[in-house]
């Protein structure tokens, strides 16, 4: 049974007129009724009532007429929906993140990404955190997953997916599990040598009176952890780079009340805002 003959049906049983649904189809009238005996052959019983006057549905042609609206209504579904996935959006897209980030908030991302857009390629590049509002600013990269500061740039945007807390972390050795148990004076501290961290961090020393004796100052909080658990020091860190250390077993985590937890999100030009893939990527985080 093909589409053109329900097609041809259907309008023949709205006019009930051979020559003007021959025309309006564009075939001839012995072509229309070679399709109409076709369908009445396939169905096992006549579809119209006709002599020299006049054409009628019988009850037959009438309960056909409901199968072929429904089936030509469902051909059009069919029809929309591929076209929508041809349609479907396509390109390139770079993130840059830390491989904290890429462990604890991209594996979520990716299945939705694969689910509905799977003509998107990402294109994942991980390094230090502080380096990526910068990859942004300077086009090395479309979209990052930032830490929002006071000092974000104003022509970024930024799209909060996450609140992250610091944690004070010192050797498993040292048997502490309480911050007003820590004697800051006999103890190194494991600083980071730069980023929204540090700026924290040292907010939260002067505010409590603490002057750290910094043993070191190091890129990377998941470097601090290493060097944590080799009894080097302590410091503090984000939640989740402790959650996805391999050396979190070496450590003691203490929760710190008082100190700041910081945004993290989406970071991208403002310029791009309506950009399709970059939309797309800011959707599925919210979904």
């Amino acid at each position: 049974m093909e589409l053109k003959a329900l097609q041809m049906f259907r309008h023949l049983a709205k006019t009930l007129h051979f020559s003007k649904t021959a025309g309006a189809m564009f075939v001839s009238p012995p072509t229309l009724s070679r399709a109409i005996n076709r369908l009445e052959q396939e169905c096992g019983a006549a579809l119209f009532v006709r002599n020299n006057r006049s054409v009628q549905l019988t009850a037959a042609g009438q309960r056909f007429l409901e199968f072929a609206e429904l089936t030509l209504q469902a051909w059009l579904e069919v029809r929309a929906d591929i076209g929508q996935q041809e349609a479907q959006l396509s390109g390139t897209l770079s993130l840059y993140c830390s491989v904290t980030a890429s462990q604890s908030h991209l594996p979520r991302l990716l299945d939705k990404l694969q689910a509905q857009y799977p003509q998107i390629e990402l294109k994942l590049d991980t390094g230090d955190h502080s380096l990526a509002v910068g990859n942004v600013e300077q086009h090395k990269t479309d979209i990052a997953i930032a830490i929002y500061t006071p000092e974000f740039p104003a022509h970024l945007s930024f799209k909060k997916i996450d609140e992250v807390p610091l944690v004070l972390i010192v050797p498993k050795t040292l048997q502490v599990s309480n911050i007003e148990d820590i004697k800051w004076h006999e103890h190194s501290v494991v600083m980071p040598a730069g980023g929204p961290s540090k700026r924290t961090i040292n907010h939260w020393f002067a505010e409590h009176g603490v002057k750290p004796r910094v043993y070191a100052s190091v890129s990377g909080n998941e470097a601090i952890v290493s060097m944590v658990a080799l009894g080097l020091g302590i410091g503090f860190v984000p939640q989740i780079v402790l959650d996805n250390s391999v050396a979190k077993a070496k450590v003691t985590s203490i929760e710190a009340k008082d100190i700041e937890a910081y945004s993290l999100g989406l970071c991208f030009l403002k310029e791009r805002e309506n950009d399709a893939l970059i939309r797309a990527m800011v959707d599925l985080f919210d979904s």
